[in-house]
Parts: C-alpha cells; sequence; structure tokens
C-alpha cells in the first residue's frame, strides 16, 4: 500500500491545458473517487498517474518516490478499465495470470495468487471458461482479478461499470466495496455518477474543466459544498436554486437570511416538505409526480417559471395545476453568490 501526492500537476495537448495546476493529497489504504462531468479531465488526471499519459507540469508521487518519468509497469499500481481489455482467446485463469507470466512469476506463486483472487471474486467456478461465456458483471471481476493479482500499491479504476446494466452495477458496486475492505489498499475510482462517488468513497474529489473545485468526505460535500457547481453535482435530485423573486415574501424570515439580489437560494429536494402559506418559503405550480413507491418526485414551476423537485414521502393530494406550498428546516438552506457561485453561508 502506498500514499500518492500530486503536486501543481498539469496536463496539455499542445496549446490546450485540460489539467489546470491539480494538488492532491491521498493517504495510504483510502478510497478516493474522482468525479465530474464528461470532459472534466478525470480520466486524464488518472492515466497520469498510472504512466499511460506523460504529465507536462508538476510531479506525482507515490510513497516517497517521485514517479514522473517512471514506466507504468514499474509503478506499483494496477489499472482495471472501462471495457474489461479481456484476451478472448484466453481462459479466466490464463487472463488473470498473463501479467504474472511476463514478468517470469514462478508457476506455484502464480496459481496461488489467481486462486486466491478467484475466492475473493467469487470467480473460481470459471477459471475453465473464456470471456465470451461470461456475463458483464462476470467479465469485469475477472478484470478486477487481473488487477488484484499483481498485488499492487494502488487500483486505478476507470469507469468501470459503465458497460453493466443497472442492476450490475448496484452488485459490482457492493462487490468493489467490500474489496476494499478486505485488501485495506489504496484505491482511485473515476466516475461520473454521483451515486457511485457517495456510496463508495472515502474522499470524494469534485473536477470541473481540470479543476479541482472540492476535496472532501461524501457528507461533507453534500452538507457543505463550497460552490454552486458541486452542490448540483452532488444529490439525486440535484439541488433546486431560487432568486428572491421565485420565493415567497416571507422566505427571508422564515430562513433568518438576507436574500439580496445577487444571491441564489440552494434548496435540496428532500428537505422541502408540504406546508401552509404561513410557512411556506417556495410555491410551485404541480406539473407532474413521480410514484416511486416509497418517495414520490413532485415536479413544479413558480410564478416566475422556474422548475423545481420536491421529494416527498407521498404524492400531494392534488391534481396536477394546483399550487403547492413548501417549506424546509432554515438550517438546511444554502446561500451562493449568483455572479461567482461561491457559498456565503
Amino acid at each position: 500500500m502506498a500514499s500518492l501526492t500530486l503536486r501543481d500537476v498539469r496536463k496539455s495537448y499542445g496549446d490546450t491545458q485540460v489539467i489546470h495546476g491539480v494538488d492532491l493529497d491521498i493517504d495510504d489504504g483510502e478510497f478516493v473517487v474522482f468525479v465530474g462531468p464528461s470532459g472534466c479531465g478525470k480520466s486524464t488526471l488518472l492515466r497520469m498517474i498510472a504512466g499511460l499519459e506523460e504529465i507536462s507540469g508538476g510531479t506525482v508521487a507515490i510513497g516517497d518516490t517521485v514517479v514522473n518519468e517512471v514506466a507504468a509497469s514499474k509503478r506499483g499500481v494496477s489499472m482495471v478499465f472501462q471495457t474489461y481489455a479481456l484476451y478472448p482467446h484466453m481462459t479466466v485463469y490464463k487472463n488473470m495470470a498473463f501479467g504474472l507470466k511476463q514478468i517470469k512469476t514462478p508457476k506455484k506463486e502464480i496459481k496461488e495468487r489467481v486462486t486466491a483472487a478467484a475466492e475473493i471474486l467469487q470467480i473460481t467456478d470459471y477459471l475453465d471458461r473464456t470471456p465470451r461465456n461470461l456475463s458483464g458483471g462476470q467479465r469485469q471481476r475477472v478484470a478486477i482479478g487481473r488487477a488484484i493479482v499483481r498485488d499492487p500499491e494502488v487500483f486505478l479504476f476507470d469507469e468501470p461499470l459503465s458497460n453493466l446494466d443497472a442492476a450490475l452495477r448496484v452488485q459490482t458496486r457492493k462487490e468493489i466495496a467490500r474489496l476494499h475492505q478486505r485488501l485495506e489498499t489504496t484505491m482511485i475510482y473515476v466516475t461520473h455518477d454521483q451515486v457511485e462517488a457517495m456510496t463508495l468513497a472515502d474522499k470524494i474529489v469534485v473536477l470541473r474543466d481540470g479543476i479541482i473545485e472540492q476535496v472532501g468526505s461524501p457528507m461533507d460535500l453534500y452538507e457543505r459544498p463550497d460552490n454552486s457547481f458541486v452542490a448540483q453535482f452532488i444529490g439525486s435530485p440535484k439541488m433546486n436554486f431560487f432568486a428572491a423573486g421565485d420565493l415567497t415574501p416571507n422566505a427571508g424570515s422564515i430562513l433568518g437570511k438576507d436574500i439580496a439580489s445577487n444571491i441564489e437560494v440552494g434548496l435540496r429536494p428532500e428537505h422541502l416538505y408540504v406546508a401552509d402559506a404561513a410557512n411556506a418559503v417556495v410555491d410551485g405550480s404541480m406539473e407532474l409526480v413521480e410514484n416511486l413507491g416509497e418517495y414520490a418526485l413532485v415536479h413544479l414551476r413558480t410564478a416566475s417559471g422556474v422548475e423545481f423537485i420536491a421529494k416527498t414521502e407521498k404524492p400531494p393530494a392534488a391534481p396536477n395545476g394546483s399550487v403547492v406550498s413548501f417549506g424546509i428546516d432554515a438550517s438546511l438552506s444554502h446561500l451562493f453568490d449568483k455572479n461567482t457561485g461561491a457559498r456565503l453561508t
């Protein structure tokens, strides 16, 4: 196992800079998730750590060793790719053993490592099969097993669940979490799915346009986002945003905050509750209700035209088109600067 340290890490393609001076500390044994929209630089940053992309500036250190000029094969990392990258003509056993054979590991040790990894991932019964005879989830477990047998200091995952269906994503996500608990190895995981980030990570790194917007635990980012971008990216459904004119006249006094013209108020859908007019901070005309059994997503529009969502235990007992009022605990509201997006309280 090993810690990672990134200092002023940059990446450019010609005159185009895509990673802008990233500084990051990852502790030994941490599970860190890089999350952000497509094109934000998270996979590029992962590949720079792996040694698959050249570093244009700054330093990457694994443990106490700066690895900028160290070949990928010598960095003590193993990477699990989005596309599995299994050899179709080889059995599961041979796929998992291939990297060890390349570095001339003794056959007895190869067998021990492959057998142990197969047991961890519950794929012992598949060792004689070829990838074509496996499901998507089983193939991904083989790809993870191939990484495990190398006994790396750092595991790198590049959107490993994106090719799986919804049920398999949940199952494989749990398997990766259990794997981290069992191996206690440093893991870095790239995804655009904030649900994966929230459920897997010890620490989340939110990226946008090659810049780190915020680093913290899942609940740090959820409860106290540094800016409106992080506030909307973390949480599902995403946070609602309102200007002063979108809220009820008494919203400021209920929230205990001065809502000036340069301020946006952030209210999470799950924190809104149906209220009477005297306790309402926002009113909306109900346009659609998604009844999901354990809860309902109520889609509404304010008189000023702002769309928002309330997540309620039961659908409101009113027809579409009705105006519904919502309140919130003042401590759960957020204020942001409308121009910069920076958190104000």
